[in-house]
């Protein structure tokens, strides 16, 4: 079945048909990504819709496609079959000037300065050296590191080593980034420090894009992910969208234990009936939503001591979605990722 570039946004995630979206409002649009190697097959279909300005989030196990799919995104490799549009051009290698991208595998000559390693990434996407090394010392202040401008490569831990890539990639002001589990490798106060980066590039415009097998950056930071999985795309959309995947869950504390009310509760609804009297209740909200549940309860005389609505979290869509051998999977470490290339 032929897909319309208005289509990609909603494939897969059951969610019904959205507003068609214009492809002038997409950084990235792809339908039917195809990539095998060796007889291997890494990405199975894939379809992705970026809008501009967006923070969006490839998330899976390592393994999954992700690293391939981000590839193929950018015109490193090229797909077997498939459509791919990147900043409103079918070769995006044209447009490098335009787009910063951070490799899973950092890459940097040892024995470069910080500074000098940051003007020259920065001088294969046009910048002239000299203007790229005045903006690489005030980058590397601005990043709390202008104390390393003048250290080798090879002197740097390697977190500091990956800030400094991450400057180098960003130096240039692309209108997008592609970061490829930017996250790995940093302690706790440098990821939330890319995160505030991120979230900063957004609100100046740009659009970002990221890769990662870790839920809690998926869930805090995008506006909308793909789930990937065995190289193929089982939901792409909002993040909302995928978390009402799920009911939310209901636990109630009644005075009571019986009464007409009782017939507003599922009839799955798990109890714990309390002591001394009353009880507590664990159900899926109904699908008639909270208020006619207040109701029913308040009339009938549940006595409600306490309520409380926990919508489903990402991890949780993440397993309706993908299955739960997936989900394990995003906490096996890289090294034992199945398939080479494939991550």
């Amino acid at each position: 079945m032929e897909h319309s570039v208005g289509d990609l946004a909603v494939l897969g995630n059951g969610a019904g048909l959205r507003e068609t979206p214009d492809p002038r409002d997409l950084a990235i649009e792809a339908r039917g990504l195809v990539k095998r190697f060796d007889g291997t097959l890494a990405v199975d279909g894939v379809d992705i819709a970026v809008p501009h300005g967006a923070i969006y989030g490839v998330l899976g196990p390592n393994g999954a496609g992700k690293t391939t799919t981000l590839r193929m995104l950018l015109g490193i490799i090229d797909p077997d079959f498939g459509y791919r549009r990147v900043l409103g051009s079918e070769h995006p290698t044209d447009l490098a000037h335009r787009i910063g991208y951070l490799p899973e595998e950092r890459g940097l000559y040892p024995a470069m300065k910080a500074y000098e390693a940051i003007a020259f990434l920065a001088a294969l996407r046009g910048v002239p050296l000299a203007e790229g090394r005045r903006r690489a010392k005030a980058m590397l202040e601005d990043y709390g590191l202008g104390h390393a401008a003048d250290r080798q490569i090879r002197q740097l831990s390697k977190g500091m080593a990956q800030q400094v890539q991450l400057i180098g990639t960003l130096l240039h002001n692309p209108d997008l980034v592609v970061l490829d589990e930017p996250f790995s490798g940093l302690d706790a106060i440098n990821q939330g420090r890319l995160e505030q980066l991120i979230r900063g590039l957004a609100a100046r415009g740009a659009t970002v894009l990221f890769s990662t097998h870790v839920i809690a950056h998926a869930e805090r930071m995008c506006d909308s992910i793909a789930i990937i999985a065995a190289g193929k795309v089982p939901f792409a959309g909002p993040v909302d969208v995928a978390r009402d995947r799920l009911r939310p869950q209901v636990r109630l504390e009644t005075r009571e234990r019986d009464g007409r009310w009782r017939a507003a509760l599922p009839s799955d609804a798990r109890c714990d009936a309390k002591p001394q009297g009353g009880a507590f209740w664990y159900f899926t909200l109904p699908e008639s939503g909270t208020e006619p549940l207040l109701r029913a309860l308040i009339e009938g005389e549940a006595g409600i001591l306490s309520l409380s609505i926990e919508r489903a979290g990402l991890h949780d869509a993440f397993v309706a979605i993908a299955g739960e051998a997936a989900a394990r999977a995003l906490d096996q470490p890289a090294d034992d990722a199945p398939v080479k290339g494939r991550r």
